[in-house]
């Protein structure tokens, strides 16, 4: 059968193309960024409750304070680039969903349980005890199956060759596991986010009170190597993933290669950069190099869809039906919503702080 055949024909755009590329690209930033502090820190907590370090104490205790925001960060902020490449790629997403139906369905449960144990996790983290590493373990496994969820969806969409094995599997359950790029691509994610968790600790360290206090210098530099060890895994890991992508995707043969040849070196440098920054323990020099990872990654992420996509479709394909007051709307709704989401966090850290100050 041909694949093409399988492809719905897309809905057509308000306005040009570009807008809903460039608000997917800075929103999914904003998400894989909690995404990796979510998923990184509640794996640091869970290592360290196994070794049942005494040490540890003081931040695992913090994780376990602010994992439930985390996660509801994380999820809110994860709605948004999820509509976006719908409006892009929808008639794609909307088929390997499909495909996939029990599995992709399934988030919404594992999702709740992630939130309740959070929760247990946050207000019985004292009376737990022992049994600490079981519920923040419990956390980690639903988190690393909803991560693999995600990325079954969104590399099935990628591969319309793989849509005809559903007339042998009707029942909603086909996963992607005939990918090659499959899990390198997931261990990509998840060991970023160890990485990402790791800083994220060593940043949180470092911003409270005396920086150079014994306690506050041991997990500065605990998180920098969690960052540094974590990174270096993650370039054996993406050169696996790169020898796992299509024969002559790599060359420098038409405008997209070129800029994805550019976007993955210009993000291996700064990752490199970030390795040694890390390794220094200098957090902020660290967190700007791998903020501009990061958004490289995001960068080599979409031209790698549009080069995988090629055969099949293009967005400057989408039919379009000017419509300009919704994208307005949504600019002002964005930046209110922007202004209330920092107001609400300086909100709640200042009134921690408050009740932490308090006699």
């Amino acid at each position: 059968m041909d694949p093409a055949a399988l492809i719905p024909t897309p809905d057509a755009i308000p306005v040009h193309w570009g807008w809903f590329q460039l608000f997917l690209s800075l929103t999914f930033f904003l998400h894989i960024l909690l995404m990796n502090v979510m998923v990184g820190t509640a794996f640091i907590a869970l290592v360290s409750h196994v070794r049942d370090d005494s040490a540890s104490f003081s931040c695992t205790e913090t994780i376990s304070r602010t994992l439930p925001f985390t996660i509801a960060f994380t999820v809110n902020f994860g709605v948004a680039p999820l509509l976006f490449a719908q409006v892009l790629y929808g008639h794609l997403m909307y088929a390997s969903s499909i495909l996939m139906a029990v599995f992709w369905l399934s988030i919404v449960g594992l999702l709740f349980g992630t939130y309740s144990l959070a929760y247990v996790y946050t207000y019985r983290y004292a009376q737990l005890g022992n049994r600490r590493f079981l519920v923040i373990g419990l956390i980690t496994m639903l988190l690393l199956a909803i991560a693999f969820i995600f990325v079954n969806n969104l590399t099935l969409m990628q591969e319309p060759t793989h849509w005809s094995r559903y007339f042998d599997q009707p029942q909603g359950r086909l996963l992607n596991l005939a990918d090659p790029m499959l899990l390198p691509r997931y261990l990509h994610f998840m060991v970023s986010a160890v990485a990402v968790g790791g800083l994220a600790i060593a940043l949180f360290f470092y911003w409270q009170g005396d920086k150079n206090a014994p306690a506050a210098q041991h997990w500065i530099a605990s998180g920098c190597r969690w960052f540094s060890y974590a990174t270096l895994v993650n370039f054996a890991i993406g050169l696996w993933f790169l020898t796992a992508l299509p024969k002559g995707l790599l060359t420098a043969s038409n405008t997209t290669s070129q800029l994805l040849l550019l976007s993955l070196g210009s993000g291996i440098l700064f990752a490199l950069a970030a390795v040694v920054f890390g390794g220094a323990r200098r957090v902020i020099p660290a967190l700007s190099c791998t903020l501009a990872t990061i958004a490289l990654m995001i960068a080599a992420r979409s031209l790698l869809r549009t080069a995988l996509l090629a055969p099949w479709f293009s967005v400057a394909q989408l039919p379009l039906t000017p419509a300009y007051p919704p994208l307005f709307f949504f600019l002002f709704f964005l930046t209110a919503g922007l202004a209330l989401i920092v107001w609400m966090v300086r909100f709640t850290l200042r009134s921690r702080r408050d009740r932490e100050v308090r006699p």
